[in-house]
């Protein structure tokens, strides 16, 4: 079922229903856990189950029920019957749009914590109450919340695409190229300088996919499709360990449905 979410600022008056609450102890989520499905702790207040928080945040509303985020203390005592797992681990066990919002929440619980201080003179930031913003009221200093924006881009060639390997990557897998967007550049610059740099082709036909927030730790990632347009593969070996084109028909292991890169492979390959 859709369930609509309202970003919000300002949190209720009276915290008096029960709300989501998007609990970390560092990067790990706070979930109930039942075989293959797992859950978000729905509650009035985390006291109901022991714990307290460092710090909250207000994200908004889900269907009308509060939404929280919360940073718990690094030796919280996790409540009997819930777990503390990653959102790569938790993504196909979560309810869609939780995990979307464990995403959103993991973001902004981090900007929070990071931000206490003003980064220009040290002192105490303040933080507003009309925006998600935080002010310094010595400068005047101003944080947003910040994203990182990356390009990935699915290269074809006739029936065959392009993917590689980077040293990170679990044994076997490959994946479409992928880089940060270097300030000063147009998207499209960076899919034709990360493509160039890392593999030593040219480009052609360079055209927008999608976009997925990508909560690791606080990137956007912008989805491309582009055609291969001349040159010979030469890759830089201190970003991949290989690369190669692969028949539509016949790939290596890629990355799961969580990723935009397998919902790039996927509308190439299906």
């Amino acid at each position: 079922m859709h369930q609509t979410f309202i970003p919000g600022i300002t949190p209720p008056t009276v915290q008096s229903q029960p709300s989501w609450w998007f609990a970390f102890v560092g990067n790990k989520l706070l979930v109930r856990s039942e075989g293959n499905v797992s859950q978000i702790p729905n509650l009035i207040s985390l006291t109901e189950i022991g714990l307290t928080h460092v710090r909250t945040q207000f994200l908004g509303t889900l269907d009308g029920q509060p939404c929280y985020s919360a940073e718990l203390p690094k030796d919280a005592i996790v409540p009997d019957g819930m777990v503390l797992q990653g959102l790569r681990e938790l993504y196909g066990t979560l309810d869609e749009q939780l995990y979307a919002l464990s995403g959103r929440a993991i973001q902004i619980l981090e900007w929070d914590r990071t931000h206490q201080y003003c980064g220009h003179c040290a002192t105490p930031t303040t933080q507003l109450s009309h925006e998600r913003a935080k002010r310094c009221p010595n400068c005047g200093l101003v944080n947003y919340p910040r994203l990182s924006p990356a390009i990935i881009v699915l290269v074809s060639r006739g029936e065959e695409l392009l993917l590689a390997r980077a040293p990170r990557f679990p044994p076997g897998m490959y994946s479409l190229l992928a880089g940060f967007v270097e300030p000063g550049e147009s998207l499209e610059e960076t899919v034709v300088r990360e493509v160039r740099e890392e593999v030593g082709i040219e480009l052609k036909d360079i055209r927008y996919f999608g976009s997925q927030p990508w909560p690791f730790p606080n990137s956007l990632m912008i989805g491309f499709t582009a055609t291969y347009a001349s040159g010979d593969i030469v890759i830089e070996p201190q970003e991949l360990v290989d690369a190669a084109w692969f028949s539509k028909h016949n790939l290596p292991q890629v990355p799961p449905r969580l990723s935009i890169a397998r919902k790039l492979i996927d509308s190439f390959v299906l």
